[in-house]
């Protein structure tokens, strides 16, 4: 018992489980507006369930992926990955198996989100590739983690209106923007190991700007998101508020690259969590 206790353990650090916050709100959101409300504990479940699913899928293949990569960065060294913890078959299991369940959700769901089952997972498994040849495995990840407000909204309505496109590129700016900031941390690493990212390809500086232009056009797509579903006050002062979220996250970065990790988990997480609250007590009051 106590070694599948440690094994399970293994796991969670390999994907990082808690890291779901930051896509579990946004599904949500998308459910919640779509069904104008209460979509149901069945929905609840199988929406929760496709979530984390397709999160530990594309971690547990960024984490195969990047194996020789984190060998060699001294911040990565001591991943279960890397360690010897978990093995390589290991890892393959895990990811078939989480692909299987996303799959079978997805089937559970509607017949639309089956057919886009296989493609979404596609998306997500490319994210880990792309830094290998290009910059915009910063991008990949935004829409890695955008897909699931489209994801949310046809397991309501079966369906892709224009408020969801607009949620989920908020989403897409958002991530790349604090991924961006997270990259800070590797500029030299990258450097050496031949990696393509915008810090190690550009600068600091560079990187600053352009993740302070993602979030930018993050909360203005969310701004954009409220009108085109035509929601109230408290969801507007969701997306307005993000604004000063993000703008917090960017001065906090800037005044000390230490404080990039509180940036990251911290902010990111409260941003989601209470977009969602928001968004919750707009249906409820309007």
């Amino acid at each position: 018992m106590q070694d599948i206790i440690k094994k399970l353990k293994d796991f969670n650090e390999l994907v990082m489980f808690e890291h779901s916050i930051f896509s579990l709100p946004f599904i949500f959101i998308a459910m919640v507006v779509a069904a104008d409300g209460w979509f149901g504990f069945w929905l609840l479940i199988l929406g929760a369930l496709a979530a984390v699913s397709a999160r530990n899928f594309a971690m547990g293949v960024n984490r195969y992926a990047d194996r020789d990569i984190d060998a060699k960065n001294p911040r990565t060294a001591n991943r279960p990955n890397v360690d010897g913890r978990l093995d390589s078959s290991s890892i393959l299991i895990f990811i078939g198996v989480n692909a299987l369940v996303f799959i079978i959700v997805a089937y559970m769901i509607n017949s639309l989100a089956f057919a886009l089952s296989i493609p979404i997972l596609a998306v997500l498994a490319s994210y880990s590739y792309f830094k290998r040849f290009s910059s915009m495995a910063h991008v990949i990840l935004g829409i890695s983690l955008g897909l699931a407000p489209i994801a949310g909204v046809i397991a309501v309505e079966a369906s892709v209106p224009l408020w969801s496109v607009l949620l989920s590129l908020g989403v897409i700016f958002w991530v790349a923007g604090f991924d961006l900031l997270y990259s800070l941390r590797d500029i030299e690493f990258d450097k050496e190991e031949g990696l393509h990212s915008i810090p190690s390809q550009y600068g600091p500086e560079a990187t600053l700007f352009i993740s302070a232009l993602f979030h930018a056009l993050a909360v203005l797509f969310w701004l954009l998101f409220v009108w085109a579903a035509d929601l109230g006050f408290f969801a507007f002062i969701a997306a307005a508020g993000s604004g000063a979220v993000l703008y917090y996250e960017q001065k906090l970065v800037r005044r000390d690259f230490k404080q990039i990790d509180r940036a990251f988990f911290t902010v990111n997480g409260y941003l989601g969590i209470a977009f969602f609250i928001l968004i919750v007590l707009d249906r409820i009051f309007s």
